[in-house]
């Protein structure tokens, strides 16, 4: 006897609709909130879960006195009915604004060496030809970046991939390592005194990164192989702008990417106290979606960081690329 072919679920009867009351129940955690924020009525909403768990034959959320939670099953088709929901949106959008007159939009993430440097130069060479093209920024940490752009919120990412998980569904063209040195504002007392020992900083105020993110963790890696302990004296920011003034206002230091900072250090608002912190971060990259298609705004971003990390890195990221 023949094993009956699986359903195509979602090609053939999953609406978006359905989807988009799955991403509610996620957020509200309540089948009446959830319907209204879908516009429909609780038994309506009630249904339709009903449907999809039927369809599926498995249980998609897990009901308590407090409301509703997805199980393993339901975090999964949350997570990908978000993605259908999101390029859905930017197809909107880019179709408005192709009505509009307006190029189209592309919308990238980085983290901070590259978004001091790649993608400042990629922008401009982008808005340089393009202007009518919208691009959007953002700058923050390898972790939140990746997960925004597995949710369909950024098109093009330039990071690191630091958990396996979803790493089967990134295409990673690695671009260059990332160094750290300790680095002052241009009138600490101790600018210009040359390479300045791990052991006599401690004593100084630090600016670290906040507990639990990776860098912070290599830090304290660091500091124990030198037999030292950590410093005491400390602000915890990962907000560059804040750094930045708190170092020219204060004899504070802190763990920067040198190559980030070069103009500064030119300029003598900054300097080197120790070169190299000889912290193992791992190579960032140009990071996109498997198998997404970028939208041509965002197709023409991609095109100019390649091009542009060629020049800064000393060899253009492959298209084939690889995951994880």
């Amino acid at each position: 006897m023949k094993q009956a072919k699986p359903k195509s679920l979602m090609r053939s009867r999953l609406k978006t609709r359905q989807l988009a009351l799955l991403v509610h129940l996620d957020d509200e955690r309540c089948v009446a909130r959830a319907a209204t924020a879908a516009d429909m009525t609780q038994p309506a909403a009630s249904k339709l879960l009903r449907e999809i768990e039927a369809d599926l034959e498995v249980k998609l959320f897990d009901r308590n006195a407090r409301g509703v939670v997805p199980n393993w099953y339901g975090e999964i088709l949350v997570r990908h009915a978000r993605r259908v929901l999101s390029e859905l949106d930017l197809a909107h959008e880019e179709i408005a604004r192709v009505k509009s007159g307006f190029a189209g939009k592309a919308a990238i993430g980085s983290i901070m060496n590259p978004g001091t440097n790649l993608v400042p130069l990629s922008v401009a060479e982008v808005k340089r030809r393009y202007p009518a093209i919208h691009v959007s920024v953002e700058i923050d940490y390898s972790k939140t970046l990746v997960a925004k752009l597995l949710q369909g919120e950024l098109d093009v990412i330039v990071a690191r991939v630091l958990d396996t998980e979803g790493a089967d569904q990134l295409h990673f063209e690695p671009l260059a390592d990332e160094r750290y040195a300790v680095i002052a504002g241009g009138a600490h007392p101790l600018a210009g005194r040359g390479e300045v020992p791990l052991g006599d900083l401690v004593g100084q105020p630090w600016i670290l990164p906040t507990p639990g993110s990776q860098l912070r963790d290599k830090l304290v890696n660091a500091f124990l192989l030198h037999g030292l302990s950590m410093p005491n004296n400390i602000v915890q920011s990962s907000a560059l702008p804040l750094i930045m003034s708190l170092l020219r206002a204060s004899h504070m230091v802190a763990p920067l990417p040198e190559d980030a900072m070069q103009p500064y250090l030119q300029a003598g608002l900054f300097a080197v106290l120790l070169k190299d912190l000889d912290i193992q971060i791992g190579s960032f990259g140009i990071i996109t979606r498997r198998g997404s298609q970028l939208s041509p705004g965002a197709q023409i971003m991609l095109t100019a960081l390649r091009g542009v990390a060629a020049g800064l890195y000393g060899g253009e990221a492959a298209p084939g690329g690889r995951t994880g």
